[in-house]
């Protein structure tokens, strides 16, 4: 009897009187490699193995399970693929998308037959609903990256989240201090105790987690050199440090010389800070502090600093737009974009230029200015 070659199928009767249609899709090992479709009548089996014989001559992938829905595709993707790969807060950014939106909205379809239009309609909603259009750009983005995986995972033929169109989402005005600012805001914070922590995220562009993440071990003031190996974040209600954001956010940076006056100010105040708690203090080797040594909140800082920013007549920041100061001040003093990128740890030198293109018309102007000094007669 001739072997029965990839893609050929044959249908038979159970003795449980369920009719299967049985698919042979390849040989791995030397072994037969099936798939079975079930129907309780042999037309219904034949239609299945119809159309698995069609997806195998396409290219697709056989044996879809058409009974899975979005909603236990999407629970099986945080586990399986999110939750061992993300740092603990992405995992539950992206967890609080698929519970609060796509669950809700496109949980009961069968991921198999989730269309583009399906999710068109669940983002118009979203928009229509008030959510925000960066918002719902991030809910297209989640849904894009789980359905690449159902892909990888030959659950689906295809991405249809790659198919539909994002909100446009108006480009966000990056708030910055400028050099008369930045000297004003510095001075302002002198007398602060975090004085230093500030010093230091507008010296070099440190992100809030990589700052209040530092332990006195990842800096050498002698040498004026401050490591960044982790980052501090808040998950399930408690600070824990986490890795740094990319491979590239693990770096060494050079402190300007008043940034590491500031650092050695700061030790000697928290020396005197333990020494006032005793027993209360909780040594974590942390740089910055609470002033019996526990770890900083991010939202209590930068309510702290938005109080210093009213005080001296200056514009509201978040704590992250001190990392955009720092790299619009490199920029603008001729700093190359390279370095800027690497002190931020950016992974890629076009997002340094992309997200500070704003300071890109005077660096134009420099430019045109040296090189008339040099050219002209």
């Amino acid at each position: 009897m001739a072997r029965r070659g990839p893609n050929e199928g044959n249908i038979y009767l159970r003795a449980d009187g369920r009719w299967v249609a049985r698919l042979t899709v390849g040989y791995q090992g030397g072994k037969r490699v099936r798939k079975h479709f079930y129907g309780h009548s042999r037309r219904e089996a034949q239609e299945r193995l119809t159309r698995a014989l069609r997806d195998a001559q396409q290219g697709l992938p056989v044996g879809i399970d058409e009974r899975q829905t979005v909603a236990q595709y999407l629970t099986r993707w945080l586990e399986d693929a999110v939750r061992p790969s993300v740092r603990p807060r992405t995992y539950v950014t992206y967890a609080g998308y698929v519970r609060r939106y796509l669950i809700p909205e496109l949980g009961r379809i069968p991921l198999a037959k989730l269309t583009p239009q399906q999710v068109q309609t669940m983002l118009n909603r979203k928009l229509a609903d008030g959510l925000s259009a960066r918002s719902v750009h991030h809910l297209r983005a989640v849904l894009r990256h789980a359905l690449n995986q159902a892909v990888r995972w030959d659950q689906v033929p295809r991405n249809v989240a790659a198919l539909v169109a994002p909100p446009h989402v108006p480009p966000y005005e990056t708030p910055c201090l400028d050099p008369a600012e930045a000297r004003a805001f510095l001075n302002a914070a002198a007398s602060d105790r975090l004085a230093a922590l500030y010093t230091v995220a507008l010296a070099v562009g440190l992100r809030q987690g990589e700052a209040l993440g530092l332990q006195w071990e990842d800096l050498d003031l002698d040498a004026g050199r401050l490591t960044v190996r982790h980052a501090l974040q808040r998950v399930d209600g408690r600070l824990i440090l986490v890795e740094p954001k990319t491979r590239l956010s693990r770096r060494t940076i050079v402190l300007p010389p008043f940034a590491v006056a500031a650092l050695h100010k700061h030790r000697k105040r928290q020396l005197s800070e333990r020494l006032w708690a005793g027993a209360r203090w909780q040594d974590h080797g942390f740089v910055f502090t609470s002033t019996i040594g526990t770890p900083l909140d991010g939202s209590n800082v930068t309510h702290r600093l938005q109080r210093l920013l009213r005080e001296a007549c200056l514009p509201k920041q978040r704590f992250h737009d001190l990392r955009h100061s720092a790299a619009s001040l490199l920029l603008v003093q001729g700093v190359h974009p390279r370095v800027v990128m690497e002190m931020l740890g950016h992974s890629q030198i076009s997002l340094t230029l992309n997200t500070y293109s704003h300071v890109i018309p005077s660096l134009q102007e420099d430019a045109a200015k040296r090189m008339e000094e040099l050219l002209a007669t």
